[in-house]
C-alpha cells in the first residue's frame, strides 16, 4: 500500500470520526433544548462507540481488510444494492 493511500485512508477516518462527534453533539444540543438531560455515562458510551468504530477502520485500512460500506454504488463490485433491468 503507497503513502498516499494510507494518508488519505487516515483522512477519511478522520473525517467519519468527526461526522459521527458532530450527529452526537447535535443530537446533544437537541435534546438541552427541549428540556431532557442526557446523562453523562451516555454521552461517555457514544464517545466509546465512536472511538471503536474508528480503530477499527484503522486497523482495516493497516491490515488491507475490508471496512463496512455505508453507501454502495450500483454496478461496482461490492456494492450493497444493485439494480437490474424490469
Amino acid at each position: 500500500m503507497s503513502l498516499p493511500a494510507i494518508l488519505l485512508g487516515i483522512i477519511n477516518i478522520a473525517i467519519v470520526v468527526a461526522i459521527l462527534l458532530l450527529v452526537g453533539a447535535i443530537i446533544l444540543w437537541f435534546c438541552g433544548w427541549m428540556g431532557l438531560a442526557v446523562p453523562p455515562n451516555v454521552q461517555k458510551g457514544y464517545m466509546i462507540i465512536v472511538g471503536l468504530i474508528g480503530l477499527y477502520m484503522l486497523v482495516a485500512l493497516l491490515l488491507g481488510i475490508p471496512s463496512f460500506r455505508v453507501i454502495g454504488f450500483p454496478g461496482y463490485p461490492g456494492a450493497l444494492a444493485t439494480t437490474s433491468p424490469a
